[in-house]
C-alpha cells in the first residue's frame, strides 16, 4: 500500500490591509483583514524540500498591499476576484487561489450633526465577509464568490419559545414559552454573478436577517435559521445558498428569592460557554 501526498495549499494568513482614500479633504478608511490559500505544483517542496515552484507567503503579503495602492479598495467582492485571479493568471505554477477578505468597520465621528473628515470610530464586533476562488486559466477559468458576515450580534427580549423537545435520562432544561434569544450570527451567502453593485446587495441580505430574527414568532432558533434564509434567497434570485452559524447565547433568569426579590424577566445572567451551536444551508434545489 503506497503512501502519497494528498491535497495541500499554503498562504499568508490575515495581512492587515488598511487603505485611506485621501481624494479631497474628506478622507475614506477600508480596513481589511486578508488572507491568501495556493493550489498548485507544489508537490516537490513536500517530498524533497524543492521551493522553485513555491511563490513566499511574504510575497502574496506584498500583493496585497501593492493590488490595495494600484487598484483602491471599494467593494472587498472585486478587491478578492482580482487579487485571485492575479496569482492564477501571473505566478504559472498556481492552478487555484482563494482570497479572503474581513472588512472591520468604522464610522465616521460626528460633533453637532456634522460628520468629521478624518475621524472615525471603531463599530461593533460585526464584520463584513468575501471570499473569492479562481480556478484554472483562460476560458476553462471557474470563478466563485461569497459574500458575508460575521458576529452580527442579535437580541429579542420575546418572541421565542423552546418547548416540546426530545427528552432522555439527562434531560434537566425546563421548557419555555417566553425566553430572551440572542446569537452572534455567521452567514455565508453564494452568488452566481462575478460582477454586482456588492454593497447594496450587503446591505439588503443584512436587513432580511435582522428583520426576520425580529419578525418570527421563534419556536427554535432551528426554525428562526430557516426563514432568514428562506426570505433572503426570495429576494435575491442571483444568490445560489445561504449557509448560517448562530450560537445561542443562552441568558439565564436569576433567582432573587433568596433576597425577598421576585424576577419577572428583568433580571438575567448571560452565560457565553457553553452554547448550543445552530447550523444551516437554505440553498435552491438546482444549485
Amino acid at each position: 500500500m503506497a503512501i502519497v501526498l494528498g491535497q495541500n495549499q499554503y498562504g499568508k494568513a490575515e495581512s492587515r490591509v488598511v487603505h485611506i482614500s485621501r481624494n479631497g479633504p474628506r478622507h475614506e478608511i477600508r480596513d481589511l483583514n486578508v488572507s491568501t490559500s495556493l493550489r498548485g505544483d507544489f508537490a516537490a517542496a513536500h517530498l524533497d524540500g524543492d521551493q522553485r515552484n513555491v511563490l513566499p507567503t511574504d510575497s502574496q503579503k506584498n500583493a496585497a498591499f501593492a493590488f490595495a495602492r494600484q487598484y483602491g479598495v471599494d467593494q472587498i467582492e472585486d478587491y478578492a476576484l482580482l487579487l485571485a485571479g492575479h496569482f492564477v493568471d501571473d505566478v504559472e505554477p498556481v492552478r487555484s487561489a482563494r482570497v479572503t477578505v474581513q472588512e472591520l468597520g468604522w464610522q465616521r465621528a460626528s460633533f453637532d450633526g456634522v460628520e468629521h473628515n478624518h475621524t472615525w470610530v471603531r463599530s461593533g464586533p460585526e464584520v463584513r465577509f468575501a471570499e473569492a476562488t479562481v480556478e484554472g486559466s483562460g476560458g476553462e477559468q471557474r470563478l466563485d464568490l461569497v459574500s458575508g458576515l460575521d458576529d452580527l450580534v442579535l437580541l429579542k427580549s420575546t418572541g421565542s419559545e423552546f418547548a416540546g423537545f426530545l427528552h432522555d435520562e439527562y434531560t434537566t432544561l425546563a421548557e419555555t414559552h417566553d425566553r430572551v434569544l440572542a446569537t452572534s450570527l455567521v452567514a455565508r451567502w453564494r452568488h452566481t454573478l462575478t460582477s454586482a453593485d456588492w454593497a447594496t446587495s450587503y446591505a439588503d441580505v443584512r436587513r432580511i436577517l435582522v428583520e426576520q430574527f425580529a419578525s418570527v414568532h421563534s419556536l427554535a432558533l432551528q426554525q428562526t435559521l430557516w426563514h432568514m434564509g428562506r426570505a433572503v434567497l426570495q429576494a435575491h434570485p442571483l444568490l445560489a445558498e445561504i449557509r448560517l452559524s448562530a450560537p445561542n447565547k443562552h441568558h439565564f433568569l436569576v433567582d432573587l428569592a433568596p433576597f425577598g426579590l421576585d424576577n419577572p424577566g428583568e433580571v438575567y445572567l448571560a452565560a457565553d460557554r457553553p452554547y448550543g451551536l445552530i447550523e444551516a444551508t437554505v440553498t435552491r434545489d438546482d444549485a
